[in-house]
């Protein structure tokens, strides 16, 4: 699968690094000082590297860990987001990170254990739980078998009293959940399109069906599931397909089994927006009742409500409305 290795100069001893490379003994290994020299030059082709992704091992500086807001989480007051990866195993057509990356490869930072330390420091003090969210910038579980995140972190978690870790995902490669006792503190998040729209626009990405047993899986095993429906897609018969696709979901698993649901209708950043518009000049998706507001695309105010009312109404029907969460532009 990765035929090409990047590798900063400071990381090539780093036991992860290591295990990476004696994972794909084929690969070609190239040097580089600092990762930016590969995944930041503009003028790349994201669509051409997106037909073969190189893997780029670096260090990541700085602050490790960034606020979200509540708007955005479901239910706690103190989320975070942090990212271990950057760009995705899928080819989505909505996705922002084709908007704001100028690379396609994918980039992984090793050094997980500063990533701890920064987690420990934000909730050492902290009174009230904290969330840690790991799907924003990449698939949290999609690159599992080359990264070993999820089979790293989940026991890091176990020992926080105080932390929750939401893995959002729209893969079906669980193992590293299947192999291990449940973590109280965590949510297995997949994210849904109706399978109509998933075909169209999410590439290389399971089906729902797939994904549907997936979670059944996890949750006969003890897992807390989530429910990503974001982005909410406009579209013919949108409340029919939105409505087969809960029936299918919930006639599977039980009520009891989800821990969460959230809402979010397409929107992006005005700067990435046009830069995927340039990716896919004949989109559909991008000649949709869309307006700038605020430096953001999204749909227009009463596409909005009409898109999120549908929903939550079907949505009452299977789950208790104190599970619905919606996720503002």
């Amino acid at each position: 699968m990765i035929e090409v290795i990047y590798m900063e100069d400071g990381i090539r001893d780093h036991p992860r690094s290591q295990q990476i490379l004696a994972r794909f003994p084929r690969a070609t290994v190239l040097p580089c000082k600092h990762y930016k020299e590969v995944f930041n030059p503009a003028g790349q082709s994201f669509r051409l590297q997106k037909k073969k992704p190189a893997l780029i091992l670096a260090k990541q500086t700085g602050k490790l860990i960034h606020p979200i807001p509540p708007s955005y989480g479901v239910g706690g007051t103190r989320n975070f987001y942090f990212s271990h990866l950057l760009n995705c195993l899928y080819d989505c057509r909505y996705c922002f990170l084709q908007g704001m990356y100028p690379s396609a490869h994918y980039l992984m930072f090793v050094n997980f254990e500063d990533f701890e330390e920064e987690i420990v420091r934000a909730t050492k003090t902290a009174k009230e739980q904290s969330w840690f969210f790991s799907g924003y910038d990449c698939d949290s579980l999609a690159l599992e078998s080359v990264t070993g995140f999820a089979d790293h972190f989940l026991p890091f978690f176990k020992k926080l009293d105080n932390a929750w870790i939401e893995l959002r995902t729209k893969s079906v490669a669980t193992r590293a959940l299947q192999n291990r006792e449940p973590l109280d503190r965590a949510v297995v998040a997949f994210s849904f399109t109706p399978q109509e729209i998933s075909t169209q626009l999410e590439h290389g990405v399971p089906s729902v069906d797939a994904r549907i047993r997936a979670m059944l899986q996890l949750a006969e095993q003890g897992w807390k599931i989530g429910l990503r429906i974001d982005p909410l897609i406009d579209c013919a018969d949108f409340k029919d397909r939105y409505a087969k696709l809960f029936e299918n979901i919930f006639t599977t698993l039980s009520e009891h089994t989800i821990h969460s649901v959230s809402l979010g209708a397409f929107r992006m950043p005005t700067g990435f927006y046009k830069k995927m518009e340039k990716h896919y000049p004949e989109e559909p998706l991008f000649a949709s009742d869309l307006e700038s507001k605020g430096g953001i695309i999204a749909y227009r105010e009463n596409t909005e409500k009409r898109l999120k009312h549908s929903c939550f109404e079907l949505l009452e029907k299977w789950v208790s409305p104190d599970k619905i969460f919606t996720c503002e532009a």
